[in-house]
């Protein structure tokens, strides 16, 4: 079996197949097998785990997953590395090669009926310019996911662990961190993959919490005042949400609520801690 992880390896696969990289798909393959064994010990995939790779390219990493989990599924959207992956992963009997784009993939009903509804590990090297909607429609889903593994560009991993008051810190830090616990867990530079990024990765990894840290009457509401807040960012936290059209309370509502909590007039959105996002959102609930 061809070792995928090794650069010349990766060269010769992709001129047998004549394989061209999609710019549209975001396609960078990890090359480094110092990288690929932490990921794979960062996930802390076991012998009984199902795992749901998102966007396996050559099968690189997912050799490596089929060694270590029960059953591995493998979502690829890239059609003319759907061949590949049949060839790259014959020899093991725990793959399942998806063609889909992950967006358009019922996550909820894939686990039910390839898991019977227990909780997944999700592992996968990003596209960089999907990266937030494929973490927030795994987390937002609901769906049993146990923690989601995953390389990302090096400033959106940042931005994912940050707290208040750094200028990383936002909707996406306060969303992630509702629903998981983010771990940088290694800083990856360009030379490790093909072709090479402009930017540094970092791979992260999200374990989910059991419940949310906070309490909130409405979840929505919530994410509404979220993305109020920091839509722009440099406007007070009482303008910010009056402005945004999607708060349904008066200012004088809303400067009160803020008020309430103990905030001055001038806040911004950027210096709240998500529990007294959390506040506000249970109070403003209540004028609804």
């Amino acid at each position: 079996m061809a070792d995928l992880g090794n650069p010349q390896q990766t060269i010769a696969v992709l001129q047998k197949y004549q394989f061209n990289f999609q710019k549209k798909y975001g396609q960078n393959f990890l090359i480094d097998p110092r990288v690929l064994e932490k990921i794979i010990q960062s996930a802390q995939i076991g012998k009984d785990d199902l795992v749901l790779e998102i966007g396996p390219g050559i099968g690189t990493m997912t050799q490596m997953l089929c060694e270590h989990a029960r059953q591995v599924i493998a979502v690829e959207i890239d059609s003319a590395l759907i061949p590949i992956l049949h060839d790259t992963l014959k020899e093991y009997q725990n793959i399942e090669v998806i063609h889909k784009d992950i967006l358009k993939l019922d996550i909820l009903e894939l686990i039910r009926v390839k898991n019977h509804g227990r909780p997944i590990q999700v592992v996968a090297n990003l596209p960089y310019y999907i990266t937030t909607p494929i973490i927030m429609g795994l987390l937002e889903s609901h769906a049993p996911v146990e923690s989601i593994t995953v390389m990302v560009q090096k400033e959106v991993a940042q931005r994912m662990q940050v707290g208040p008051g750094t200028k990383d810190y936002g909707a996406l830090s306060l969303a992630v961190q509702y629903y998981a616990s983010p771990q940088i867990v290694a800083h990856v530079p360009p030379n490790c993959f093909m072709p090479r990024p402009k930017v540094g990765s970092a791979v992260i990894r999200l374990t989910r919490h059991p419940k949310p840290p906070v309490e909130v009457a409405d979840e929505k509401l919530l994410f509404q005042i979220i993305r109020a807040s920091f839509n722009q960012r440099r406007k007070t936290l009482a303008n910010g949400l009056s402005n945004s059209g999607t708060i349904p309370c008066s200012k004088e509502e809303i400067e009160q609520a803020i008020e309430d909590l103990g905030l001055t007039s001038n806040v911004r959105g950027e210096v709240l801690t998500l529990e007294q996002f959390a506040s506000l959102s249970n109070r403003l609930s209540q004028f609804k």
